[in-house]
């Protein structure tokens, strides 16, 4: 039996890297009936096992752990080094240095080795697609295979690959692009139709959704579930900083960009990505780990103008509710809004 058909609702808490998705926001999601994701990005492996530890402890319900693949491509040193003294004065002025841009693989054979050593649910990628080998060797172990693609010729290689279910993750969404390349623009309604026309494997939506009557779109679009990410950046639960929540509650518009790591993410617009946007390079991890510094002191300060606040195109319509009752909320609200259409359809003939 797969994970999706044992949840009590279609609802999936997206994996939010760096603070949001905590242990207990990943806990009160699933205890309530749908399926929260650790996210392994930019953690040490000793945080991942802990996280996982503390999760099982918090809930007997299904979970999963998402893992940053490693980018294979190469980067422009140049281009970075011009960047770098692009944010020099900026760092300076806060009484920071940039960091190091190296590259890296954010431990991803130790946390792979971690999570075949000790099993979860289910287990999702981003930044492509994982090989044959990581594919069988966790379903052997009885976690199920998500990739995340952005374009519908992704969707069947993950297929053919033997992944479980394919999140479809279109270009709405808050955070970092989850496909390769990351320069992807499909909207969510587009993407899922075409990937529901060449995918036979379960599909879940993901990308702007905050709602019910968006969630019900979505499933009547082909979805099994919907990934929801912005949704809980406002819940208790969640580890999202004041400065964060309140980027997140406002009306301000949100842009996709690289200044802030070197990969295309989307995040409520401010000073440092209008000022930057247009020359940031493509490099990731290396200028995330250039940015890394200047970006802390800015949540130090608290200073919206400049840290990174990711979040989806729909992001005003995040409420501050428990985790609970955001899934309870919006699985009774797509309930209603399909019921809705039922009833009008009735009326078309």
């Amino acid at each position: 039996m797969s994970v999706l058909s044992t949840l009590r609702h279609p609802i999936i808490a997206a994996p939010m890297a760096g603070g949001p998705s905590t242990p207990a926001l990943v806990a009160a999601v699933s205890a309530a009936g749908g399926l929260g994701f650790l996210a392994a990005g930019m953690i040490d492996t000793g945080r991942l096992v802990a996280d996982v530890a503390e999760v099982g402890a918090r809930t007997d319900r299904p979970f999963g752990v998402n893992l940053f693949l490693p980018d294979p491509g190469g980067v422009d040193e140049a281009a970075i080094q011009a960047y770098a003294e692009r944010l020099g004065p900026q760092a300076a002025r806060r009484g920071v240095s940039l960091g190091e841009p190296v590259g890296g693989d954010d431990a991803y054979p130790e946390k792979m080795a971690a999570l075949l050593a000790d099993p979860v649910p289910v287990v999702s990628f981003v930044f492509g697609l994982p090989d044959r080998a990581a594919v069988t060797a966790l379903r052997e172990r009885g976690t199920e295979v998500w990739a995340t693609v952005t374009r519908p010729d992704a969707a069947t290689a993950a297929a053919d690959l033997g992944v479980d279910a394919v999140v479809v993750q279109g270009t709405e969404a808050g955070g970092h692009r989850g496909g390769l390349p990351d320069d992807d623009d499909y909207g969510l309604l587009p993407l899922l139709r075409l990937t529901a026309a060449r995918c036979d494997r379960p599909l879940v939506a993901a990308g702007g959704l905050v709602d019910g009557p968006s969630v019900a779109a979505v499933l009547a679009a082909g979805a099994a579930a919907a990934q929801l990410g912005t949704a809980f950046l406002r819940c208790p639960e969640a580890g999202s900083s004041p400065m964060h929540r309140a980027a997140v509650a406002s009306a301000t518009p949100t842009a996709l960009t690289r200044s802030y790591t070197g990969k295309r993410a989307r995040g409520v617009a401010n000073d440092f990505l209008r000022q930057h946007d247009a020359v940031a390079p493509r490099g990731y991890p290396q200028v995330l780990h250039l940015t890394r510094p200047l970006l802390a002191a800015a949540r130090r300060d608290g200073d919206a103008s400049v840290a990174n606040l990711w979040a989806g195109q729909a992001h005003p319509l995040a409420r501050d509710l428990p985790a609970a009752q955001v899934v309870a909320e919006v699985s009774a609200g797509a309930r209603a809004a399909l019921a809705t259409v039922v009833e009008r359809s009735s009326r078309w003939g």
